[in-house]
C-alpha cells in the first residue's frame, strides 16, 4: 500500500475511516431491510400461487362449458392493471391493486346461467396471475438492489475500512520513526555543540 507518510495524510485517512464506519451501519441496515422485504414478497407470491392453483382445480370440472359460450374469452381481456408504489429502503416497488377488464356485454336471457359465476371465477384467476407478475417485478427490483448493496457492504467491510486502518498504522509507524530519528539527530547536534563549547572554554 503506497501512502504518504505525513501528518496531513494521517488526518485524511482518519477522516475517511470515520466516514466509512459511520456509513457502514446504514448500508447493513438497508441490506437487512431488503432481505426481509424479499422474504415477505416471496411468501406473498407463494400464497397467491397456491390460491390460483386451488381455483384452477375447483374450476376444472366446469371449464369445459366454455365451449357453450366461447365469447366469454373476450371478456377476460385485461384493459389495465392498477398498481401503486411503496418505498422499501429507498427503492420504489410496485404494489398490485386491481385489474380492469373489457366490459362484459351479453343477453342475460340468451346466455347460459353459469356464465356470470364462471366469468367472475375466471377473472379472479386472471387477476391472481397479474398480481403474481407484479410481485415478480418487485422481487426482481429488490434483488437487483440487494446485490448492489451487498457489494457496497463488502467493499466497506473488506477493502475500505481495513485499507484505512492499515494506512493509519503505517503512517503512525513512519511518523514515530521520523520523530525518533529527529530526537537522535537533535541529541547528536546538542552533543557536538557542547563539545565545541568545551573546546572553546579550554583554549
Amino acid at each position: 500500500m503506497q501512502v504518504k507518510r505525513t501528518q496531513g495524510e494521517l488526518k485524511r485517512q482518519r477522516d475517511a475511516l470515520q466516514q466509512y464506519e459511520r456509513y457502514l451501519p446504514t448500508l447493513q441496515l438497508k441490506k437487512q431491510q431488503l432481505q426481509l422485504e424479499i422474504s415477505h414478497q416471496q411468501r406473498t407470491r407463494a400464497e397467491r400461487e397456491n390460491t390460483l392453483l386451488e381455483k384452477q382445480r375447483s374450476a376444472a370440472g366446469w371449464l369445459g362449458l366454455i365451449r357453450e359460450a366461447p365469447e366469454i374469452r373476450q371478456w377476460l381481456v385485461v384493459e389495465m392493471v392498477n398498481t401503486g408504489r411503496k418505498n422499501i429502503a429507498g427503492i420504489e416497488v410496485p404494489v398490485f391493486h386491481t385489474v380492469d377488464f373489457v366490459p362484459a356485454e351479453y343477453d342475460l336471457f340468451l346466455t347460459p346461467l353459469w356464465v356470470d359465476a364462471g366469468l367472475d371465477a375466471l377473472r379472479e384467476m386472471v387477476s391472481l396471475q397479474e398480481e403474481i407478475r407484479v410481485i415478480d417485478r418487485g422481487i426482481a427490483l429488490l434483488n437487483k438492489e440487494l446485490r448492489v448493496t451487498s457489494q457496497r457492504v463488502n467493499l466497506f467491510e473488506k477493502v475500505k475500512i481495513p485499507g484505512a486502518q492499515e494506512a493509519i498504522r503505517l503512517i503512525r509507524i513512519s511518523l514515530g520513526d521520523q520523530m525518533t530519528n529527529a530526537i537522535g539527530r537533535s541529541k547528536i547536534a546538542k552533543k557536538k555543540i557542547e563539545e565545541a563549547d568545551l573546546e572553546e572554554a579550554l583554549v
